[in-house]
């Protein structure tokens, strides 16, 4: 489970990321957030894309497992267009975790955040 200090440190670095200029998005204003499911039945992903999708999110698209992988798993990829600090965040993965729980899948697996207007 990710924590408010993991996510403290992640704003963190961001920011300091965007402060060397390696990012030319600012963490502190709107971004995209993709958000991750996972779970071996991709079947069992899609009635999650469908209800956060009422309430804003983007369905983007499932990853296949790694061919490779002893115990494979799907990823399911929601984006929604926001605005986070590291306590908003918190409590958007806790309420991810509990979705996860509800709609019986493997794990909510975290997060990825870039500009607005990126992939």
């Amino acid at each position: 489970m990710i924590t408010l200090a993991q996510l403290e440190d992640f704003f963190a670095e961001t920011r300091q990321t965007r402060d060397s200029g390696r990012a030319n998005w600012n963490i502190d204003e709107e971004c995209r957030w993709s958000y991750f499911f996972v779970d071996a039945d991709r079947l069992k992903l899609l009635p999650i894309a469908e209800h956060l999708g009422l309430a804003g999110y983007q369905f983007v698209g499932t990853l296949d497992p790694d061919e490779s992988d002893e115990d494979p798993v799907f990823f399911l990829r929601l984006d929604r267009v926001e605005t986070h600090s590291p306590a908003s965040l918190d409590r958007r993965n806790q309420q991810l975790y509990g979705i996860a729980a509800e709609f019986g899948v493997s794990s909510y697996d975290g997060f990825d955040v870039g500009a607005v207007d990126g992939p």
